[in-house]
């Protein structure tokens, strides 16, 4: 008892009664789990999650071990000053997991490094409108990337070569990813 710790919105779950009144849902669905042993052993997962770290929560770089006392890494402490700003830390694997997971975004969602008037989304349409509202003439070179008429086609049949025309286009209906709320206050 008490080995479970809720932070944050979760705080409420602590109390053993309302924790049962979260799962009571969660207990009439079915659930499927599929999971087994790793072929090569856990040093194969971390090598396996390494690769999906770029640009993600820690880089390979600052991965440095994975042992039996668990995962070392570095880190930089802002608040140190001089030469002590790097540091190494080592936490146990299923810690370093429940940290590194809180950086991995949900099935349709991307991280925004860029915004603003030139972000990739829409970058053509932001700077043609900032154009006109200056009064400048657009570059030469953007103006041979302007389409035209003429253009090829966005998508072309692959059996015949044809042309394809877009007649409607579905909205994307994403999964739900989070657990119920909580019912009433805490």
């Amino acid at each position: 008892m008490g080995q479970l710790q809720f932070f944050g919105d979760a705080t409420a779950l602590s109390d053993a009664t309302a924790f049962s009144d979260w799962l009571a849902p969660l207990r009439r669905c079915e659930w499927v789990v599929y999971a087994k042993r790793p072929f090569a052993g856990p040093a194969a997962v971390l090598a396996y999650l390494s690769r999906h770290t770029h640009r993600v929560a820690i880089s390979n770089s600052r991965l440095l071990a994975l042992d039996e006392r668990g995962v070392s890494f570095k880190w930089k402490d802002y608040r140190a000053k001089g030469n002590t700003k790097h540091k190494t830390m080592t936490l146990g694997s299923g810690e370093f997991m429940r940290r590194f997971l809180l950086h991995v975004l949900p099935t349709g969602f991307h991280r925004i490094r860029h915004y603003g008037l030139i972000a990739n989304g829409g970058r053509r349409e932001n700077l043609a409108r900032a154009r006109e509202l200056l009064q400048v003439v657009p570059v030469e070179s953007e103006v041979i990337d302007a389409p035209n008429e003429a253009a090829q086609p966005t998508f072309v049949c692959p059996h015949c070569g044809a042309p394809m025309h877009i007649i409607e286009t579905l909205p994307r209906i994403l999964p739900i990813r989070a657990p119920p709320r909580l019912r009433g206050p805490p």
